[in-house]
């Protein structure tokens, strides 16, 4: 499977993800009673604003690059914001710096432990380092508190098979499919995990699955292509 297929159905801090909501977030996360405030000059309510609407069109624009610029004076003046490091980490992650992009990821989820997006956002680049027991870790950490969690199950299901624990993400598969029966992802994920444990027939029949929902769908064409 395709990482890109793991992002989930919700993407964090995107462009196009609550912008008014982002922005006040910020405004809250942003004081003092949730972050360090650095010795620079703050800016202004409404810089704070213009640098995350200036980022979002950087953004949508895939200039990334200007997207995390832009909130440099954001980051500067709050460097443990909750809101504007779960953004950097997202952005971070979109440019290949994954190593920034975890920094940014664990001081959110320092700011504010309990947050489950910010544990998400985080297997992203543990993901592409391919730090399949870390993924593994946060994954369990966030069902832990929300067992349904879609993004959580099926990265969790992902990493124990890349970590050859078919069983336990055949599992996971299984519990998932009961909410999302024709859910392309988990279908695809789970025919994955039957041809590693070499049950040809099984991963057969849920590629030609995968190919019904998704006609197009390059794993399963390829998979099927040789079985």
């Amino acid at each position: 499977m395709n990482p890109t297929q793991l992002l989930g159905t919700r993407t964090p801090t995107s462009a196009s993800c609550l912008p008014r909501a982002v922005l006040l977030l910020a405004l809250i996360f942003l004081s003092p009673l949730f972050c360090q405030v650095s010795p620079a000059a703050a800016p202004t309510d409404a810089e704070i604003r213009d640098a995350y609407h200036k980022s979002y069109r950087y953004e949508k624009a895939q200039n990334y690059t200007d997207a995390i610029k832009a909130l440099a004076p954001v980051i500067t003046a709050y460097p443990t914001a909750y809101t504007v490091n779960l953004r950097l980490g997202w952005l971070n992650y979109l440019t290949g710096s994954f190593a920034t992009a975890r920094t940014h990821y664990q001081t959110a989820i320092k700011t504010a432990p309990d947050s489950l997006e910010a544990k998400l956002g985080h297997t992203l680049p543990l993901m592409a380092q391919e730090k399949w027991e870390d993924v593994e870790t946060l994954a369990k950490q966030i069902l832990r508190v929300d067992p349904a969690n879609y993004t959580a199950n099926l990265r969790l299901a992902y990493a124990s098979r890349l970590q050859k624990k078919f069983d336990a993400a055949e599992a996971i598969l299984n519990g998932t499919l009961v909410l999302y029966p024709t859910d392309i992802s988990l279908l695809t994920e789970l025919a994955l995990v039957k041809l590693a444990k070499d049950n040809k027939p099984e991963a057969k029949r849920l590629f030609n699955d995968v190919v019904i929902l998704d006609p197009e769908n390059v794993t399963a064409k390829a998979q099927l292509s040789k079985l």
